[in-house]
């Protein structure tokens, strides 16, 4: 038997700020896109920032939560060419690239970005938001995950 494709989803590895992967939360909710989280976490789940980020939007949100990257890769069955990690140097902007309906977007903590292993051979499809203000380095998370998230999956809507 052949295994289905996994439905799309929103990557963190390894978030630090509860608000944050609540306010993800409920973008996926809104997109019905999966939000895979990989640990460790620098919170709990259980947090109030994380509840109150998500508001009641999180019965709505297809969660699943992985060990650590390798676990993620071994059970998540995502095709290597749907998985885009997002970088501030990425090659090309999130308007070059052609979205397919199982893309995976890949996004790291607010402080250090994506791990070496995720980047390992991927690193020429990493992909980036463009930003015209020479004084701007990135965008805080969870209004960079909506913006890619609302390009990537626009076939969806």
């Amino acid at each position: 038997m052949t295994r289905a494709a996994p439905r799309p989803a929103i990557v963190l590895v390894e978030p630090l700020i509860p608000g944050n992967t609540g306010t993800i939360a409920r973008t996926c909710a809104a997109l019905e896109v999966d939000l895979c989280l990989v640990h460790p976490l620098g919170f709990s789940l259980d947090e109030k920032a994380v509840r109150r980020a998500g508001l009641d939007y999180w019965p709505h949100v297809p969660l699943h939560e992985y060990a650590d990257w390798d676990d993620f890769a071994s059970r998540r069955g995502a095709r290597e060419a749907a998985l885009f990690p997002f970088e501030e140097f990425g090659p090309r902007t999130c308007y070059e690239v052609d979205w397919p309906p199982d893309a995976h977007l890949l996004f790291g903590s607010e402080t250090v970005g994506l791990p070496g292993a995720v980047l390992d051979g991927r690193r020429d499809r990493a992909v980036r938001l463009p930003m015209r203000s020479p004084h701007v380095r990135s965008l805080n998370l969870s209004n960079a995950v909506a913006a890619a998230a609302y390009v990537a999956f626009r076939g969806l809507l």
